[in-house]
């Protein structure tokens, strides 16, 4: 096996490899570091390394294989960790120079759990300032790129996780997702990135109340059985997050072959009220969705009826960042991103009845989501309205390209994906294609709350019709 390949191994295969004895720890995680210090430098998919660490851990995985005692679910495996989840005594910016230098003295639950199942942490993965827009780049680390074409951005705000992962810089990585974080870089960077039912994933410590109630944290693979894994070790309540879930006892990776003789899915390409699409993602979706009637099961257009929540989820966001960083914004403005300035005088701006208003919407949106699962068992829809692009970053703020007459803006980019932060539903983005110009494509499969074993067993069917991982980007 070429070291490529081992790069590319799907962590259960990793993990298989290393129990029989045929690689070790230390071998994998030699070879994925080595190929960490020739490409990152291309993409900046890390913006801080572990690789002592990693090496010590790698080191203790291998002593107990050959002691032959238990084994965690992710042993051995090289994993990265968004940079907005603490790790003791790793650095930890929140993509901030706010945090430039801060040295968290805890690990995150999530980390946590990532950790006592085994797997060898490579280091943090990139992450626009605090998360706060669905495009990675900050003024501590810059941008990182889709390894697809290195012009363009990798999505955000898992943008790190999302690029090193399709890049073959490790098979597992951890993102977060307030409003398409997860999977939108999945998108943009041709992997498979699952958000799960809010509060099934715990979340501590963390700082601030910004995206609290819509952040979900969750798994960034290439394969669809790696996410389940990730999913069977994070998962379930821990005491420290009052809004985390009782571990619902089912065991993700077993359940993923067992397909659904009946279903019905319904696909939309506006959620009622988007108005961008660009026309590759939007054949390749239709397209793709139709590919789900060879298990018989029903696939039909749906008219979603819901008033654009746009505004709604920018004033909650707002607001809550606003109060997060009002003190900064007066004292250290400087040190601040031009757009999360932009949210804090929103924010700041904002009265009492708006956010009134804005937690009205935000029912509104549930229950429309709520009426339409009474009738089906899964939505589809595009994960982004067009592939990667290129921003242009100004001092006054990002600038989104056109598509068609129309101008994507920060909440265009996420229109698909956003309204079920507000609702806490999960979703997952799966590669359904490529452009002509060789960029993925992503398609968002939605379930119902609690149903991520729908939402798994129905990327895993399409995983097998239609697989992604034999393409691999190419790195001149």
């Amino acid at each position: 096996m070429n070291k490529e390949d081992i790069c590319y191994m799907s962590a259960c295969d990793m993990r298989d490899a290393i129990i029989s004895g045929e690689l070790s720890s230390q071998e994998i995680t030699e070879t994925i570091i080595e190929r960490i210090e020739k490409i990152n430098p291309l993409i900046n998919a890390y913006c801080t390394t572990s690789f002592e660490l990693a090496r010590e851990m790698a080191k203790k995985a291998d002593e107990v294989v050959k002691k032959g005692e238990k084994l965690g679910l992710l042993h051995g495996i090289p994993t990265g960790i968004k940079d907005l989840m603490q790790i003791k005594g790793l650095k930890t910016t929140y993509g901030s120079k706010l945090y430039e230098d801060f040295i968290p003295e805890q690990d995150d639950v999530a980390v946590q759990r990532l950790m006592a199942a085994g797997c060898v942490i490579l280091g943090k993965t990139n992450t626009p300032e605090f998360g706060h827009i669905a495009l990675t780049n900050n003024k501590l680390f810059g941008e990182t790129k889709t390894p697809w074409d290195i012009e363009k951005n990798s999505g955000g705000s898992s943008g790190g996780s999302a690029s090193a992962v399709a890049s073959g810089l490790g098979p597992l990585t951890i993102g977060s997702d307030g409003g398409g974080s997860i999977r939108i870089p999945s998108s943009c960077c041709g992997v498979y990135g699952l958000k799960p039912t809010y509060g099934y994933i715990p979340s501590y410590p963390r700082i601030g109340i910004a995206f609290k109630s819509m952040d979900h944290y969750g798994p960034i693979t290439r394969y669809v059985k790696d996410a389940a894994l990730m999913l069977n070790v994070m998962k379930g309540h821990h005491p420290a997050d009052f809004d985390s879930l009782p571990n619902d006892n089912i065991d993700y990776v077993n359940i993923l072959e067992d397909k659904p003789k009946k279903l019905k899915i319904g696909y939309s390409m506006t959620l009622g009220f988007g108005k961008i699409l660009d026309d590759e993602v939007k054949d390749n979706i239709l397209d793709s969705v139709q590919k789900f009637k060879q298990f018989d099961w029903d696939v039909e257009e749906v008219k979603i009826q819901m008033r654009s929540p746009e505004l709604a989820y920018k004033l909650l966001v707002a607001a809550d960042t606003a109060y997060d960083l009002q003190r900064d914004y007066n004292k250290r403005l400087e040190d601040l991103s031009p757009d999360l300035i932009g949210t804090i005088r929103l924010g700041l701006d904002t009265s009492i009845m708006n956010i009134g208003k804005a937690k009205e919407q935000r029912k509104r949106v549930y229950d429309v989501f709520y009426q339409y699962f009474k009738n089906y068992d899964i939505l589809i829809t595009p994960t982004t309205p067009c592939p990667a692009f290129k921003p242009r970053w100004l001092e006054s703020g990002t600038v989104f390209p056109k598509i068609g007459k129309r101008s994507l803006s920060i909440i265009s980019w996420m229109v698909y994906t956003f309204p079920f932060n507000m609702s806490g539903l999960p979703a997952a983005s799966i590669p359904s294609g490529w452009t002509s110009s060789g960029l993925p494509i992503g398609m968002q499969i939605v379930g119902k709350r609690f149903d991520e074993a729908l939402v798994l067993q129905v990327s895993k069917a399409f995983e097998e019709i239609q697989p992604w991982q034999d393409k691999r980007p190419k790195f001149d």
